[in-house]
Protein backbone atom coordinates (compact mmCIF):
# COMPACT_ATOMS: atom_id res chain seq x y z
CA UNK A 1 0.00 0.00 0.00
CA UNK A 2 1.22 3.50 -0.77
CA UNK A 3 1.87 5.81 2.13
CA UNK A 4 -0.76 8.17 3.43
CA UNK A 5 -0.16 11.93 3.40
CA UNK A 6 -0.31 12.13 -0.39
CA UNK A 7 3.24 10.93 -1.07
CA UNK A 8 4.40 7.95 -3.13
CA UNK A 9 8.14 7.99 -2.45
CA UNK A 10 8.14 4.32 -1.46
CA UNK A 11 5.83 1.37 -1.14
CA UNK A 12 5.30 0.65 2.54
CA UNK A 13 3.17 -1.50 4.78
CA UNK A 14 -0.27 -0.07 5.63
CA UNK A 15 -1.12 1.69 8.87
CA UNK A 16 -1.83 -0.87 11.57
CA UNK A 17 -1.54 -1.35 15.32
CA UNK A 18 0.97 -4.20 15.64
CA UNK A 19 0.16 -7.03 18.05
CA UNK A 20 3.09 -8.89 19.57
CA UNK A 21 2.23 -12.62 19.58
CA UNK A 22 5.39 -13.79 21.36
CA UNK A 23 5.74 -14.86 24.96
CA UNK A 24 7.87 -12.31 26.82
CA UNK A 25 11.44 -13.11 27.84
CA UNK A 26 11.73 -13.38 31.64
CA UNK A 27 15.40 -13.43 32.75
CA UNK A 28 14.65 -13.76 36.48
CA UNK A 29 12.34 -16.27 38.15
CA UNK A 30 9.22 -15.23 40.05
CA UNK A 31 11.05 -15.15 43.37
CA UNK A 32 13.76 -12.93 41.90
CA UNK A 33 11.16 -10.58 40.45
CA UNK A 34 9.47 -10.29 43.85
CA UNK A 35 12.85 -9.55 45.49
CA UNK A 36 13.31 -6.61 43.12
CA UNK A 37 9.76 -5.44 43.89
CA UNK A 38 10.32 -5.70 47.64
CA UNK A 39 13.55 -3.73 47.32
CA UNK A 40 11.69 -0.98 45.47
CA UNK A 41 9.11 -0.92 48.28
CA UNK A 42 11.89 -0.70 50.90
CA UNK A 43 13.40 2.23 49.00
CA UNK A 44 10.10 4.10 49.16
CA UNK A 45 9.29 3.23 52.77
CA UNK A 46 12.73 3.46 54.40
CA UNK A 47 14.64 5.98 52.25
CA UNK A 48 11.84 7.88 50.56
CA UNK A 49 11.86 10.02 47.46
CA UNK A 50 12.27 13.76 47.02
CA UNK A 51 9.13 15.39 45.64
CA UNK A 52 10.27 18.88 44.72
CA UNK A 53 6.71 20.14 44.35
CA UNK A 54 4.89 21.46 47.45
CA UNK A 55 1.43 20.59 46.09
CA UNK A 56 2.50 16.97 45.49
CA UNK A 57 3.91 16.76 49.01
CA UNK A 58 0.72 18.19 50.50
CA UNK A 59 -1.45 15.70 48.58
CA UNK A 60 0.67 12.73 49.62
CA UNK A 61 0.65 13.88 53.24
CA UNK A 62 -3.17 13.98 53.08
CA UNK A 63 -3.01 10.45 51.69
CA UNK A 64 -1.19 9.30 54.84
CA UNK A 65 2.38 9.26 53.57
CA UNK A 66 5.21 10.42 55.84
CA UNK A 67 6.39 13.80 54.57
CA UNK A 68 9.42 15.63 55.96
CA UNK A 69 10.15 18.72 53.93
CA UNK A 70 10.43 17.39 50.38
CA UNK A 71 11.15 13.80 51.41
CA UNK A 72 8.14 11.50 51.03
CA UNK A 73 7.95 7.97 52.37
CA UNK A 74 5.14 5.64 51.40
CA UNK A 75 4.51 2.05 52.42
CA UNK A 76 3.85 -0.91 50.15
CA UNK A 77 0.16 -1.18 50.99
CA UNK A 78 -0.46 2.40 49.87
CA UNK A 79 1.62 2.08 46.71
CA UNK A 80 -0.02 -1.15 45.60
CA UNK A 81 -3.52 0.10 46.40
CA UNK A 82 -2.87 3.10 44.15
CA UNK A 83 -1.27 1.03 41.38
CA UNK A 84 -4.28 -1.30 41.31
CA UNK A 85 -6.44 1.68 40.37
CA UNK A 86 -4.57 2.19 37.09
CA UNK A 87 -6.00 0.70 33.87
CA UNK A 88 -4.05 -2.07 32.15
CA UNK A 89 -4.91 -0.65 28.73
CA UNK A 90 -6.21 2.63 27.32
CA UNK A 91 -6.97 4.25 23.98
CA UNK A 92 -5.76 7.65 22.76
CA UNK A 93 -7.81 9.33 20.03
CA UNK A 94 -6.14 12.16 18.04
CA UNK A 95 -7.91 14.61 15.72
CA UNK A 96 -8.14 11.89 13.06
CA UNK A 97 -9.98 8.97 14.70
CA UNK A 98 -8.47 6.60 12.10
CA UNK A 99 -5.11 7.19 13.84
CA UNK A 100 -6.44 6.07 17.23
CA UNK A 101 -3.95 3.95 19.18
CA UNK A 102 -4.32 1.37 21.95
CA UNK A 103 -1.69 1.40 24.68
CA UNK A 104 -1.39 -1.84 26.64
CA UNK A 105 -2.06 -5.53 26.26
CA UNK A 106 -0.06 -7.01 23.40
CA UNK A 107 -0.17 -3.85 21.29
CA UNK A 108 3.22 -2.41 20.34
CA UNK A 109 3.39 1.21 19.18
CA UNK A 110 6.38 3.09 17.76
CA UNK A 111 7.14 6.75 18.53
CA UNK A 112 9.46 9.06 16.60
CA UNK A 113 12.78 10.31 17.97
CA UNK A 114 12.21 12.94 20.66
CA UNK A 115 14.19 15.82 22.16
CA UNK A 116 17.70 15.84 20.58
CA UNK A 117 19.24 19.34 20.54
CA UNK A 118 21.14 18.63 17.30
CA UNK A 119 20.54 17.23 13.83
CA UNK A 120 22.80 15.42 11.35
CA UNK A 121 22.37 14.53 7.70
CA UNK A 122 24.65 13.59 4.83
CA UNK A 123 24.51 17.05 3.23
CA UNK A 124 24.98 19.34 6.23
CA UNK A 125 26.62 17.22 8.91
CA UNK A 126 26.00 17.98 12.59
CA UNK A 127 24.34 21.25 13.51
CA UNK A 128 22.04 22.76 16.12
CA UNK A 129 18.35 22.04 15.75
CA UNK A 130 16.20 24.53 13.83
CA UNK A 131 12.55 24.91 12.93
CA UNK A 132 12.85 23.80 9.30
CA UNK A 133 14.55 20.58 10.36
CA UNK A 134 11.87 20.08 13.01
CA UNK A 135 9.22 20.29 10.29
CA UNK A 136 11.14 17.81 8.12
CA UNK A 137 11.00 15.28 10.94
CA UNK A 138 7.29 15.89 11.46
CA UNK A 139 6.75 15.10 7.78
CA UNK A 140 8.71 11.86 8.18
CA UNK A 141 6.63 11.07 11.27
CA UNK A 142 3.41 11.52 9.31
CA UNK A 143 4.65 9.73 6.20
CA UNK A 144 5.73 6.44 7.74
CA UNK A 145 2.83 4.18 8.69
CA UNK A 146 5.04 2.27 11.12
CA UNK A 147 5.30 5.41 13.30
CA UNK A 148 2.15 5.64 15.40
CA UNK A 149 2.76 8.64 17.67
CA UNK A 150 4.30 12.09 17.22
CA UNK A 151 6.18 12.27 20.51
CA UNK A 152 8.40 15.06 21.77
CA UNK A 153 10.16 17.48 19.43
CA UNK A 154 12.22 15.28 17.08
CA UNK A 155 14.82 18.03 17.20
CA UNK A 156 14.79 21.12 19.41
CA UNK A 157 14.31 24.23 17.22
CA UNK A 158 16.59 26.66 19.03
CA UNK A 159 15.94 29.39 16.44
CA UNK A 160 12.51 29.90 18.07
CA UNK A 161 12.37 31.66 21.43
CA UNK A 162 11.59 29.29 24.33
CA UNK A 163 8.61 31.43 25.38
CA UNK A 164 6.67 30.54 22.22
CA UNK A 165 8.50 27.44 20.95
CA UNK A 166 5.79 25.08 22.13
CA UNK A 167 3.13 27.07 20.28
CA UNK A 168 4.93 26.91 16.94
CA UNK A 169 5.98 23.30 17.37
CA UNK A 170 2.56 22.00 18.36
CA UNK A 171 0.92 23.98 15.58
CA UNK A 172 3.12 22.19 13.07
CA UNK A 173 2.58 18.84 14.78
CA UNK A 174 -1.17 19.24 14.66
CA UNK A 175 -1.25 20.37 11.03
CA UNK A 176 1.58 18.33 9.45
CA UNK A 177 0.41 15.16 11.21
CA UNK A 178 -2.91 13.70 12.29
CA UNK A 179 -1.40 11.29 14.81
CA UNK A 180 -1.38 11.31 18.63
CA UNK A 181 0.76 14.14 20.01
CA UNK A 182 2.65 14.76 23.24
CA UNK A 183 3.05 17.71 25.62
CA UNK A 184 6.23 18.46 27.52
CA UNK A 185 5.58 18.84 31.24
CA UNK A 186 7.78 21.92 31.56
CA UNK A 187 5.65 24.46 33.37
CA UNK A 188 1.92 24.98 33.69
CA UNK A 189 1.55 27.21 30.64
CA UNK A 190 3.04 24.71 28.19
CA UNK A 191 0.86 21.84 29.34
CA UNK A 192 -2.31 23.94 29.44
CA UNK A 193 -1.57 25.48 26.03
CA UNK A 194 -0.99 22.10 24.41
CA UNK A 195 -4.15 20.61 25.88
CA UNK A 196 -6.11 23.55 24.50
CA UNK A 197 -4.45 23.27 21.09
CA UNK A 198 -5.28 19.56 20.87
CA UNK A 199 -8.87 20.35 21.84
CA UNK A 200 -9.17 23.05 19.18
CA UNK A 201 -7.49 20.98 16.46
CA UNK A 202 -10.01 18.23 17.05
CA UNK A 203 -13.01 20.55 17.21
CA UNK A 204 -13.82 19.22 20.69
CA UNK A 205 -15.80 20.70 23.53
CA UNK A 206 -14.09 20.77 26.92
CA UNK A 207 -16.27 17.86 28.02
CA UNK A 208 -15.37 15.88 24.89
CA UNK A 209 -11.67 16.46 25.50
CA UNK A 210 -11.82 15.24 29.09
CA UNK A 211 -14.12 12.30 28.32
CA UNK A 212 -11.27 10.20 26.92
CA UNK A 213 -7.50 10.41 26.29
CA UNK A 214 -6.63 12.70 23.39
CA UNK A 215 -2.86 13.21 23.94
CA UNK A 216 -0.27 12.32 26.57
CA UNK A 217 2.85 13.42 28.42
CA UNK A 218 6.04 11.68 29.50
CA UNK A 219 7.84 12.71 32.68
CA UNK A 220 11.31 11.70 33.83
CA UNK A 221 12.49 11.43 37.39
CA UNK A 222 15.77 13.10 38.32
CA UNK A 223 17.66 10.01 39.33
CA UNK A 224 18.51 9.13 41.94
CA UNK A 225 15.25 9.52 43.88
CA UNK A 226 13.90 12.90 42.81
CA UNK A 227 10.86 14.21 40.95
CA UNK A 228 11.19 17.86 39.97
CA UNK A 229 8.61 20.63 40.25
CA UNK A 230 7.56 21.27 36.62
CA UNK A 231 7.21 17.64 35.60
CA UNK A 232 5.06 16.79 38.62
CA UNK A 233 3.02 19.93 37.98
CA UNK A 234 2.39 18.94 34.37
CA UNK A 235 1.65 15.32 35.24
CA UNK A 236 -0.93 16.34 37.85
CA UNK A 237 -2.63 18.72 35.41
CA UNK A 238 -2.83 16.01 32.77
CA UNK A 239 -4.14 13.40 35.20
CA UNK A 240 -6.88 15.68 36.49
CA UNK A 241 -8.18 16.00 32.92
CA UNK A 242 -7.95 12.28 32.19
CA UNK A 243 -4.94 12.47 29.88
CA UNK A 244 -2.24 9.75 30.03
CA UNK A 245 1.07 10.16 31.84
CA UNK A 246 4.10 7.96 31.14
CA UNK A 247 6.56 7.95 34.06
CA UNK A 248 10.09 7.13 32.85
CA UNK A 249 13.04 7.17 35.26
CA UNK A 250 16.36 7.74 33.48
CA UNK A 251 18.66 5.42 35.41
CA UNK A 252 22.18 4.76 34.15
CA UNK A 253 23.77 1.88 36.06
CA UNK A 254 27.11 2.93 37.50
CA UNK A 255 26.25 6.63 37.49
CA UNK A 256 22.71 7.58 38.61
CA UNK A 257 21.85 4.04 39.72
CA UNK A 258 23.64 1.05 41.27
CA UNK A 259 26.12 -0.71 39.01
CA UNK A 260 24.18 -3.99 39.33
CA UNK A 261 21.19 -4.42 37.02
CA UNK A 262 18.77 -5.65 39.69
CA UNK A 263 19.67 -2.68 41.89
CA UNK A 264 19.27 -0.24 38.98
CA UNK A 265 15.89 -1.71 38.07
CA UNK A 266 14.72 -1.60 41.71
CA UNK A 267 15.63 2.10 41.90
CA UNK A 268 13.87 2.80 38.60
CA UNK A 269 10.71 0.98 39.72
CA UNK A 270 10.63 2.89 43.01
CA UNK A 271 10.88 6.22 41.19
CA UNK A 272 8.15 5.29 38.72
CA UNK A 273 5.68 3.88 41.25
CA UNK A 274 5.98 6.89 43.55
CA UNK A 275 4.70 9.22 40.81
CA UNK A 276 2.01 6.76 39.70
CA UNK A 277 0.78 6.47 43.29
CA UNK A 278 0.47 10.28 43.43
CA UNK A 279 -1.47 10.45 40.17
CA UNK A 280 -3.83 7.61 41.09
CA UNK A 281 -4.59 9.25 44.43
CA UNK A 282 -5.43 12.49 42.62
CA UNK A 283 -7.62 10.83 39.98
CA UNK A 284 -8.30 7.11 40.46
CA UNK A 285 -8.17 5.24 37.17
CA UNK A 286 -6.31 7.90 35.20
CA UNK A 287 -4.27 6.29 32.38
CA UNK A 288 -0.58 5.83 33.20
CA UNK A 289 2.35 3.76 31.99
CA UNK A 290 5.76 2.87 33.39
CA UNK A 291 8.76 3.68 31.24
CA UNK A 292 12.16 2.04 31.43
CA UNK A 293 15.34 3.82 30.48
CA UNK A 294 17.80 1.76 32.46
CA UNK A 295 21.11 1.36 30.70
CA UNK A 296 24.75 1.58 31.73
CA UNK A 297 27.69 3.90 31.35
CA UNK A 298 31.10 3.25 29.85
CA UNK A 299 33.12 2.88 33.05
CA UNK A 300 36.23 4.16 31.23
CA UNK A 301 34.73 7.45 30.06
CA UNK A 302 31.45 7.83 31.96
CA UNK A 303 29.58 8.18 28.65
CA UNK A 304 26.13 6.59 28.40
CA UNK A 305 25.92 3.32 26.47
CA UNK A 306 22.81 2.00 24.75
CA UNK A 307 21.75 -1.18 23.02
CA UNK A 308 24.11 -3.10 25.27
CA UNK A 309 23.48 -6.58 26.71
CA UNK A 310 22.83 -4.88 30.05
CA UNK A 311 20.31 -2.51 28.47
CA UNK A 312 18.49 -5.47 26.94
CA UNK A 313 18.33 -7.42 30.21
CA UNK A 314 17.23 -4.36 32.19
CA UNK A 315 14.39 -3.81 29.72
CA UNK A 316 13.31 -7.46 29.91
CA UNK A 317 13.41 -7.50 33.72
CA UNK A 318 11.48 -4.24 33.92
CA UNK A 319 8.88 -5.84 31.65
CA UNK A 320 8.44 -8.61 34.23
CA UNK A 321 7.84 -6.05 36.99
CA UNK A 322 5.46 -3.94 34.90
CA UNK A 323 3.34 -6.97 33.98
CA UNK A 324 3.16 -7.74 37.70
CA UNK A 325 1.76 -4.24 38.30
CA UNK A 326 -0.68 -4.55 35.39
CA UNK A 327 0.05 -1.28 33.57
CA UNK A 328 1.45 -0.57 30.09
CA UNK A 329 5.21 -0.45 29.46
CA UNK A 330 7.29 2.07 27.57
CA UNK A 331 10.89 1.45 26.42
CA UNK A 332 13.12 2.95 23.72
CA UNK A 333 14.99 2.32 20.47
CA UNK A 334 18.40 3.80 21.19
CA UNK A 335 22.11 3.78 20.36
CA UNK A 336 25.33 5.59 21.28
CA UNK A 337 26.64 5.82 17.69
CA UNK A 338 27.38 9.25 16.25
CA UNK A 339 26.38 8.58 12.63
CA UNK A 340 24.01 6.12 10.91
CA UNK A 341 26.60 3.37 10.58
CA UNK A 342 26.77 -0.31 11.52
CA UNK A 343 27.12 0.44 15.23
CA UNK A 344 23.99 2.59 15.14
CA UNK A 345 21.95 -0.21 13.63
CA UNK A 346 23.14 -3.10 15.79
CA UNK A 347 22.67 -1.08 18.98
CA UNK A 348 19.24 0.16 17.87
CA UNK A 349 18.21 -3.33 16.75
CA UNK A 350 19.30 -4.72 20.13
CA UNK A 351 17.14 -2.18 21.93
CA UNK A 352 14.16 -2.72 19.60
CA UNK A 353 14.29 -6.49 20.00
CA UNK A 354 14.56 -6.02 23.76
CA UNK A 355 11.33 -4.05 23.45
CA UNK A 356 9.73 -6.98 21.62
CA UNK A 357 11.03 -9.46 24.21
CA UNK A 358 9.79 -7.35 27.14
CA UNK A 359 6.30 -6.94 25.62
CA UNK A 360 6.76 -3.18 25.46
CA UNK A 361 3.63 -1.28 24.47
CA UNK A 362 5.15 2.07 23.48
CA UNK A 363 8.65 2.34 21.97
CA UNK A 364 10.07 5.85 22.25
CA UNK A 365 12.84 7.06 19.89
CA UNK A 366 12.01 4.19 17.55
CA UNK A 367 13.30 6.06 14.50
CA UNK A 368 16.03 8.68 14.09
CA UNK A 369 18.07 8.59 17.33
CA UNK A 370 21.89 9.02 17.41
CA UNK A 371 24.66 9.97 19.89
CA UNK A 372 22.78 8.88 22.98
CA UNK A 373 19.90 11.22 22.18
CA UNK A 374 21.95 14.29 21.25
CA UNK A 375 21.40 13.94 17.49
CA UNK A 376 18.38 13.27 15.29
CA UNK A 377 19.12 12.06 11.76
CA UNK A 378 16.66 11.73 8.85
CA UNK A 379 18.78 8.99 7.28
CA UNK A 380 18.70 7.06 10.54
CA UNK A 381 14.94 7.66 10.70
CA UNK A 382 14.47 5.98 7.30
CA UNK A 383 16.84 3.12 8.17
CA UNK A 384 15.08 2.50 11.50
CA UNK A 385 11.68 2.43 9.79
CA UNK A 386 12.95 -0.48 7.69
CA UNK A 387 13.64 -2.37 10.93
CA UNK A 388 10.25 -1.39 12.38
CA UNK A 389 8.50 -2.74 9.31
CA UNK A 390 10.48 -5.97 9.59
CA UNK A 391 9.33 -6.33 13.21
CA UNK A 392 5.73 -5.75 12.17
CA UNK A 393 6.09 -8.40 9.46
CA UNK A 394 7.65 -10.76 12.01
CA UNK A 395 4.47 -10.38 14.10
CA UNK A 396 2.16 -11.40 11.24
CA UNK A 397 0.51 -14.79 11.49
CA UNK A 398 1.70 -15.69 7.99
CA UNK A 399 5.24 -16.05 9.36
CA UNK A 400 4.27 -18.88 11.73
CA UNK A 401 1.04 -20.37 10.30
CA UNK A 402 0.75 -24.19 10.19
CA UNK A 403 -2.46 -24.90 8.28
CA UNK A 404 -2.37 -27.56 5.54
CA UNK A 405 -1.76 -24.97 2.82
CA UNK A 406 1.15 -23.55 4.82
CA UNK A 407 2.70 -26.97 5.37
CA UNK A 408 2.61 -27.38 1.55
CA UNK A 409 2.79 -31.16 1.41
CA UNK A 410 1.25 -31.26 -2.10
CA UNK A 411 3.82 -28.75 -3.38
CA UNK A 412 6.65 -30.75 -1.85
CA UNK A 413 5.26 -33.88 -3.54
CA UNK A 414 4.88 -32.03 -6.88
CA UNK A 415 8.47 -30.74 -6.94
CA UNK A 416 10.05 -33.85 -5.45
CA UNK A 417 13.84 -34.18 -5.24
CA UNK A 418 14.71 -32.95 -8.74
CA UNK A 419 12.88 -29.68 -9.34
CA UNK A 420 12.54 -26.23 -7.79
CA UNK A 421 9.70 -24.22 -6.31
CA UNK A 422 9.86 -21.08 -8.47
CA UNK A 423 7.35 -22.31 -11.01
CA UNK A 424 5.06 -24.55 -8.98
CA UNK A 425 1.43 -23.57 -8.48
CA UNK A 426 1.81 -23.14 -4.70
CA UNK A 427 4.52 -20.51 -5.23
CA UNK A 428 2.78 -18.79 -8.15
CA UNK A 429 -0.33 -18.25 -6.04
CA UNK A 430 1.60 -16.70 -3.16
CA UNK A 431 4.89 -15.19 -4.30
CA UNK A 432 3.77 -11.57 -4.48
CA UNK A 433 3.03 -11.39 -0.74
CA UNK A 434 5.01 -14.34 0.56
CA UNK A 435 7.93 -12.38 2.02
CA UNK A 436 8.81 -8.98 3.41
CA UNK A 437 9.64 -6.47 0.66
CA UNK A 438 12.23 -3.86 1.74
CA UNK A 439 12.27 -0.21 0.72
CA UNK A 440 15.79 0.70 1.90
CA UNK A 441 17.70 -2.57 1.90
CA UNK A 442 19.48 -3.67 -1.30
CA UNK A 443 19.38 -7.45 -1.78
CA UNK A 444 21.24 -7.61 -5.11
CA UNK A 445 24.65 -9.25 -5.40
CA UNK A 446 27.86 -7.24 -5.22
CA UNK A 447 28.32 -6.89 -8.99
CA UNK A 448 24.78 -5.63 -9.57
CA UNK A 449 25.05 -3.25 -6.62
CA UNK A 450 28.41 -1.93 -7.86
CA UNK A 451 27.14 -1.49 -11.43
CA UNK A 452 24.26 0.61 -10.11
CA UNK A 453 26.58 3.08 -8.37
CA UNK A 454 27.65 1.16 -5.24
CA UNK A 455 25.27 3.20 -3.06
CA UNK A 456 25.68 2.55 0.69
CA UNK A 457 22.68 2.32 2.99
CA UNK A 458 22.83 5.88 4.47
CA UNK A 459 23.00 7.27 0.93
CA UNK A 460 19.92 5.29 -0.10
CA UNK A 461 18.17 6.49 3.04
CA UNK A 462 19.13 10.08 2.24
CA UNK A 463 17.60 9.80 -1.24
CA UNK A 464 14.37 8.40 0.22
CA UNK A 465 14.25 11.21 2.80
CA UNK A 466 14.70 13.90 0.12
CA UNK A 467 12.04 12.32 -2.09
CA UNK A 468 9.56 12.24 0.80
CA UNK A 469 10.23 15.92 1.49
CA UNK A 470 9.73 16.83 -2.19
CA UNK A 471 6.44 14.96 -2.50
CA UNK A 472 4.93 15.45 0.95
CA UNK A 473 1.33 16.69 1.25
CA UNK A 474 -0.10 17.44 4.72
CA UNK A 475 -3.07 15.40 5.91
CA UNK A 476 -6.54 16.88 5.61
CA UNK A 477 -7.75 19.16 8.38
CA UNK A 478 -11.07 20.86 9.03
CA UNK A 479 -10.71 24.52 7.96
CA UNK A 480 -12.64 25.89 10.93
CA UNK A 481 -10.59 23.86 13.40
CA UNK A 482 -7.37 25.09 11.78
CA UNK A 483 -8.57 28.68 12.00
CA UNK A 484 -9.36 28.26 15.70
CA UNK A 485 -5.91 26.79 16.27
CA UNK A 486 -4.20 29.59 14.35
CA UNK A 487 -6.15 32.22 16.30
CA UNK A 488 -5.20 30.65 19.64
CA UNK A 489 -1.49 30.54 18.76
CA UNK A 490 -1.53 34.17 17.67
CA UNK A 491 -3.31 35.23 20.87
CA UNK A 492 -0.91 33.35 23.13
CA UNK A 493 2.08 34.84 21.31
CA UNK A 494 0.63 38.32 21.75
CA UNK A 495 0.32 37.57 25.48
CA UNK A 496 4.00 36.61 25.59
CA UNK A 497 3.72 32.85 25.75
CA UNK A 498 5.60 31.29 28.66
CA UNK A 499 7.58 33.42 31.16
CA UNK A 500 11.31 32.71 30.74
CA UNK A 501 12.81 35.32 33.09
CA UNK A 502 14.13 32.89 35.69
Amino acid sequence: MKARAGSAAIDQMPWRLPINPDRPTEPVDHEGMLRIHKTAMRILSEIGIEMLNPEACQILEQAGCLVRGTNVRMDEDFVMEMVRRAPSQFTITPRNPEREVIVGGKYMLFVNVSSPPNAWDLERGKRSGDFETFKDFMKLTQYFNCIHIAGGYPVEPIDIHPSVRHLDCLYEKLTLTDKVVHAYSLGAERVEDVMEMVRLAGGLTHDDFEAKPRMYTNINSVSPLKHDYPMLDGAMRMARRGQPVVVTPFTLAGAMAPVTLSGAVALSIAEALSAIALLQYIRPGCPVAIGTFTSNVDMKSGAPAFGTPEYMRATQITGQLVRYYGVPLRSSGVCAANVPDGQSMWETSNSLWAAVQSQTNMVYHAAGWLEGGLIASPEKFVMDCEVLQMIQRYFEEATFATEDEDLAFDAIKEVGPQGHYFGCKHTQERYQNAFYAPFASDWRNYEAWQADGAVWTPERAHRIYKQIMAEFTPPEMNDAHKEDLTRFVAQRKQEGGVPTDF
